[in-house]
């Protein structure tokens, strides 16, 4: 006898009793209900999965020390004035003996300037700050509103006021170790005339022309430790050693972060002479070894390897140069990004000052939130100082 027969036997004879003698007319649907209900206990039901909790990204905030950013808003004009007129002392400015009328003098000059920047005012409005600090001493002779506006055409001032960005970051020295490069742009009233050949064939258009500023900063305090100022349409690239290797004359270089346009050989073999580890991604269409080259860059095939093999690992290092883009926030947001001077060298000028107000203002800021004393007078020790 087959057990199977016998089983559909059963399964026909209980269909017969409950359907076929009742109704004349069977239910087709009702059968298959109460068929499928009779055969679903004998099938295993399948286990069920706990439900897997999806972790909420959570965002990284920063706490404020409001006590310490209050004070150092309301003291801030007072301690740059006062700050400005310390780190002057300390730099020695040539003499200059000459007929005539006494010319003012590059330590005035640069007071006048910076000042002027920081107030985001024009000359006319300067004066009466101006007139402040001369009553202070900081000063020697409250100058003309032109007098202003000539002091900002100096060539002269360019090397000393990148000097006095470099040396104003030496009080914090040891804080900062890992830098970052990067580079923006200040427009100006100026424009210029290019052709659109791809929309409008033929038709001139006016662009306005703009200065671009190439900086290294700390990516804790957001000090600026060298500038370069350079025309609109230049290359980062090149501006990299020339702002790591000022950079290196004050501080301990361990890490330098730049994004991809600064990537070369020559940028990572100099950031590894000075003792330190360069991290800028690689692009989609870079090799190990270069077409050109038969062995390559040692340095080159090592970050290669590191930056793929360890990607997440690298990125959290690379993303530092984040604060490179803070710093760039807070000098135009504090100091405009718009430049008033028409003049090349005003315009350089007028960075350069912007710079050396937003340094003092990061000291004023460390402060009072770190506690740190500020003492020029061990700036001057340094041989820097007196170049």
């Amino acid at each position: 006898m087959n057990p199977e027969k016998n089983e559909k036997k059963d399964v026909n004879k209980y269909f017969e009793r409950n359907y076929i003698l009742e109704y004349p007319y069977v239910d087709i649907e009702t059968m298959a209900n109460d068929l499928i209900k009779w055969i679903e206990p004998a099938k295993e039901k399948p286990k069920e999965e706990p439900e897997v909790k999806k972790k909420e990204k959570v965002k990284r905030t920063y706490s404020q020390d409001w006590s310490s950013y209050n004070k150092a808003q309301q003291l801030e004009k007072i301690y740059l004035m006062r700050f400005l007129d310390e780190i002057l002392d300390y730099i020695p400015f040539p003499e200059r003996k000459i007929v005539g009328r006494k010319p003012v003098s590059f330590r005035d000059k640069i007071f006048y300037v910076a000042l002027q920047s920081y107030n985001l005012k024009s000359s006319r409005r300067c004066i009466s700050d101006l007139q402040i600090a001369k009553r202070l001493g900081y000063i020697d002779k409250a100058p003309h509103f032109n007098t202003v506006l000539k002091c900002m055409k100096d060539r002269n001032l360019v090397a000393y006021l990148k000097h006095l960005i470099s040396v104003s970051g030496l009080p914090l020295q040891q804080i900062e170790t890992d830098f970052a490069v990067d580079s923006s742009g200040f427009s100006t009233s100026q424009f210029g005339r290019w052709l659109d050949v791809r929309f409008d064939e033929g038709k001139k258009k006016e662009r306005r022309k703009f200065v671009k500023a190439h900086i290294t900063c700390g990516v804790k305090t957001n000090i600026i430790t060298a500038v370069n100022i350079t025309k609109g349409y230049t290359g980062d690239s090149p501006q990299f050693p020339n702002l790591v290797l000022q950079t290196s004359k004050m501080y301990d270089i361990r890490e330098v972060s730049a994004d991809k346009a600064y990537l070369s050989r020559e940028n990572f073999n100099v950031v590894n002479e000075l003792g330190g580890i360069a991290y800028i991604p690689f692009k989609k269409n870079v090799l190990r070894k270069g077409k050109t080259q038969r062995y390559g860059s040692y340095l080159w095939k090592k970050m290669f390897k590191y930056f793929n093999e360890n990607q997440e690992e690298f990125m959290q290092h690379y993303h530092k140069r984040s604060n490179c883009e803070s710093t760039f926030f807070m000098l135009k947001r504090k100091f405009d990004s718009h430049l008033r001077s028409k003049d090349e060298v005003g315009q350089e000028n007028e960075i350069l000052a912007k710079c050396l107000c937003h340094n003092i203002c990061v000291l004023i800021q460390e402060m009072f939130e770190l506690g740190i004393t500020i003492d020029f007078k061990k700036c001057a020790n340094y041989t820097i100082a007196h170049n």
